[in-house]
């Protein structure tokens, strides 16, 4: 379904602090990911350098709460949903729970929600929003807000 997608990852060692504890930066850097896995699942280039056609998606807010520490060695699901579509703007929730036995455990460890703001380069090379593609627009589905609130 192109409201969601879902990534598995390890905790490693160098994402971690001197305690074994994945470090709060590192959430963002898999969020990241998980909205670049979801992208090309998708068939869509998360950024286009095309002349004439230059795209992105800057963040204008990111955020995360953390419930539970996620530690080195952990096998982490990342789940990507689309919280809203709005004429420029795409808001991501991601969900980070763990696997073990190849189950993903039910409590969320952390969560996070990134809005990014879709852009094109103006003729001075000047980042200007704009509205985002109708190929792109209509690949993403918000998923119901049963899925990502608690």
């Amino acid at each position: 379904m192109p409201s969601e997608f879902r990534l598995t990852r390890i905790v490693e060692f160098c994402e971690t602090d001197m305690a074994g504890i994945m470090h709060f930066s590192n959430f963002f850097r898999w969020m990241e990911a998980c909205e670049a896995g979801f992208y090309r699942s998708l068939g869509l280039p998360l950024i286009s350098f095309v002349p004439g056609s230059v795209v992105g998606w800057p963040r204008v807010s990111a955020a995360c709460t953390y419930k539970a520490p996620l530690r080195f060695n952990d096998t982490v699901e990342v789940r990507l949903l689309i919280k809203e579509v709005r004429t420029r703007a795409v808001i991501y929730i991601f969900q980070f729970r763990q696997v073990s036995d190849g189950r993903v455990l039910p409590a969320i460890m952390a969560q996070g929600e990134i809005a990014a703001v879709c852009v094109t380069s103006d003729a001075a090379g000047k980042m200007v929003a704009q509205p985002i593609p109708a190929e792109v627009r209509v690949k993403l589905v918000p998923a119901p807000p049963a899925a990502y609130t608690e």
